[in-house]
């Protein structure tokens, strides 16, 4: 599986060259993928900052810090992720960081500033972007402000206080902070919690006075209509609508389509922090939890909107409620569903029409869906078949092109017209195929080409293993016989 997504990385590189943006270019946030991140749940590298830490009780610090983060980088980096949301990085009471306690001191568990600085310059080095949460109605009853502004909070069921954003004092206190926060951190953007609770006056304005020097994205964490501030917000519908199509086969898929209709430029995600996992939805089903999210993740990587992956997702993490669904990131499973996922995102970074194309559903019926991506340069055709049984569709030749073919980048298939011109889909239960549409040819040179490179280089890999394996038996046989010569 680790071979097939290299080769299918080489493959995305020399047919689509072009279409891969980097950070310092004209990346929009569409064009983001994003992986979101608690710091305390992701890798523990320093034990100098475990101020009574447990990691075996959900509910405490477990650990996790900047310079872990930065250590372990390379996990998001190659799964093709372009941006990195670490939550809330301030003084806090809780692990999770929304309980904060002061705005003016990082959370002493996660780190020092100059760890804080090297973790967001390794990430920008490695061509992605970081951003962080803003909490302000889940605060810490001894925040730092209670002491001179306590007309600025109202109190909580939970016994936290929030922030009055209408207030017009508290509006700019809280953008004066941020504005010193991003001056002393140069972090690519914000995520505004409990966004929907916020004043819009308020959004607007901290948004307008934060995007001045240009490049920074502010962002909401909450289902709800687009409003002026926020350069995305999260679809409405998008978790329920799919949770309950794919938690197991032959769900029907019926929302699915309306909700592509309205996706485009909003985030779209799954699995978010706030409750339950995904896994557990697929266990309360009895479905097999890796062929679901397979399924899900090719959904979710290819269809219009901005990706957010939780972490953990990746290893299928289960949970049903907060905190245990805030788990310690595990990066020693298998790599199956690792491997999937950096190849969906190989494409979808390859190609603009992927991220940005138009949307054109041509079949949904009884867990069979067949959609079309596409731009003035490219065209694919995503088939799902989230069903217990072979399905079929052919497409007419208006749809796909005279004398195209259609390229299988998963499972390998090749569609051609038949002797009327129309081209047959057939897939197999519970599989995704995506097909790049292209001019009908022969042979795939390119594809033929990094095929055959890649078989060189596994050789000499063996080649070399099988050397020093040889040397290794040769040094082990001269040091036995100098023992016995002894």
């Amino acid at each position: 599986m680790k071979r097939k997504s290299i080769i299918l990385a080489m493959i995305a590189a020399l047919l689509w060259p072009s279409a891969g943006i980097s950070a310092e270019e004209t990346r929009t946030i569409e064009d983001e993928i994003i992986y979101d991140v608690l710091v305390d749940r992701y890798f523990n590298k320093l034990i100098q900052n475990d101020y009574e830490v447990d990691s075996t009780d959900p509910s405490r610090f477990s650990g996790g810090d900047f310079a872990g983060m930065e250590s372990e980088i390379g996990h998001v980096r190659e799964m093709g992720f372009t941006v990195l949301s670490i939550g809330s990085v301030f003084q806090s009471a809780s692990y999770d960081g929304k309980e904060v306690i002061d705005y003016g001191q990082l959370e002493r568990h996660f780190g020092t500033s100059e760890e804080f600085l090297a973790l967001i310059e390794k990430v920008h080095s490695d061509d992605m972007k970081l951003i962080v949460d803003l909490p302000t109605q889940t605060l810490n009853a001894e925040h730092s402000w209670t002491a001179t502004n306590p007309e600025w909070f109202t109190e909580n069921e939970d016994g936290t206080i929030a922030l009055d954003t209408d207030n017009e004092q508290v509006q700019q206190a809280l953008i004066e902070m941020f504005q010193q926060f991003r001056a002393d951190y140069p972090i690519d953007g914000v995520r505004l919690q409990q966004s929907d609770e916020l004043s819009p006056a308020f959004v607007e304005s901290f948004s307008n006075a934060l995007k001045e020097d240009g490049g920074f994205y502010v962002l909401a964490d909450a289902e709800m209509p687009a409003q002026p501030g926020f350069d995305a917000v999260v679809q409405e519908g998008v978790e329920d609508t799919l949770r309950n199509s794919y938690r197991v086969f032959d769900q029907p898929l019926t929302a699915v389509p309306d909700l592509m209709e309205q996706s485009a430029g909003n985030l779209i995600q799954v699995d978010s922090l706030n409750g339950s996992r995904f896994t557990s939805d697929i266990v309360e089903s009895r479905g097999y939890p890796p062929t679901r999210w397979r399924m899900l993740f090719a959904q979710l990587l290819t269809m219009p909107g901005i990706p957010v992956v939780q972490y953990g997702s990746e290893t299928a993490m289960n949970g049903e409620a907060l905190p245990d669904s805030h788990q310690i990131l595990d990066m020693a499973v298998e790599k199956e569903l690792v491997d999937y996922i950096t190849n969906l995102t190989t494409l979808r970074n390859s190609s603009e029409a992927l991220r940005t194309g138009e949307l054109e559903m041509l079949h949904e019926e009884e867990g069979w869906m067949v959609y079309k991506r596409s731009n003035e340069e490219e065209a694919w055709i995503i088939a799902i078949n989230n069903s217990s049984e072979t399905k079929n569709l052919t497409l007419d030749q208006e749809i796909i092109g005279d004398d195209m073919e259609l390229r299988g980048l998963f499972e390998n298939d090749i569609v051609r017209p038949n002797d009327d011109g129309q081209y047959r889909l057939t897939l197999n239960r519970e599989l995704v195929e995506t097909y790049h549409i292209t001019e009908k040819r022969g042979l795939n040179t390119a594809y033929v080409a990094t095929l055959a490179l890649m078989y060189l280089v596994f050789m000499g890999f063996l080649w070399v293993v099988w050397k020093k394996g040889k040397q290794r038996k040769a040094d082990e046989a001269a040091k036995k016989q100098q023992a016995k010569e002894i």
